[in-house]
């Protein structure tokens, strides 16, 4: 087989977050294929003077795999460069089959998604003991259409963490989807540009977000973040048994209350 494609993902727009072995792949890369749109260039610094880069912003799923299938058929070092984690939206399933088609071999370097450099940049956990323990990522139905039993009124009787990717366009219906189940005054954040230098965190609720998303004139790039995790002055009330004093497992010997 020739190849491998690397896909690897970028992270959400700070350059430093990709993974050291996405980084050494792109030192190594002959050729880079990136969403440029999305993938700052600032990440190209890491490859080679010489390097080919294309952007794919404007291409066709087809124009992209001619890229990648003519850099391995000559021998180079070819990555594909996403951004986020490539799991995660990333559309490289239909770039496998066509790779697949062509006897070309692939790997997948993961990366840091949006919902994680979100929290991150709020320092807040996603996952809070009592409070939360799921996380569901999900995205509004529009031009690409979800499945019944995942739409927002459905996933919203969990009450749990939400990250809704690529629909804050529609923050209204959102916001309205969410609220057959959570409480009007459930904390939700949008995070729009996370990790790039223009990054904005719009804090509200389920009520006001909405109206606030379009004070700060907020279309695209962000993602909305909706549970009780966020709200203010929660983090350290509930711990987790991990470091209780008074929880033994394989590293620690638990003492008991007196």
């Amino acid at each position: 087989m020739k190849g491998p494609v690397r896909f690897i993902g970028a992270g959400p727009g700070d350059p430093e977050l990709i993974t050291v072995k996405g980084m050494r792949f792109l030192q190594q890369a002959d050729r880079v294929v990136y969403a440029g749109s999305l993938v700052p260039e600032a990440l190209l610094e890491y490859c080679k003077k010489d390097v080919l880069a294309f952007d794919s912003a404007s291409l066709t799923l087809e124009q992209t795999h001619a890229l990648l299938k003519e850099g391995c058929e000559a021998g180079e070092h070819v990555v594909r460069l996403h951004t986020g984690d490539p799991g995660l939206y990333g559309a490289i399933c239909e770039q496998m089959v066509l790779l697949d088609r062509d006897g070309i071999s692939y790997e997948v370097v993961p990366g840091v998604t949006a919902a994680f450099a979100a929290s991150a940049a709020m320092n807040r956990e996603l996952t809070v003991p009592e409070i939360s323990q799921t996380v569901i990522l999900t995205r509004l139905g529009g031009r690409t259409p979800v499945p019944e039993k995942e739409k927002l009124t459905e996933l919203a009787s969990h009450r749990a963490t939400m990250v809704i990717y690529l629909s804050v366009q529609r923050i209204e219906e959102v916001a309205a989807q969410l609220k057959t189940h959570y409480p009007a005054d459930t904390p939700a954040i949008v995070a729009y540009r996370v990790g790039w230098p223009d990054q904005k965190l719009v804090r509200g609720t389920l009520e006001n977000l909405a109206e606030k998303v379009r004070e700060a004139k907020i279309e695209r790039q962000a993602i909305i973040l909706v549970g009780e995790v966020f709200s203010i002055g929660l983090a350290g009330e509930k711990r987790s048994k991990l470091y209780d004093e008074t929880f033994s497992h394989q590293f620690r010997d638990g003492t008991k209350p007196e």
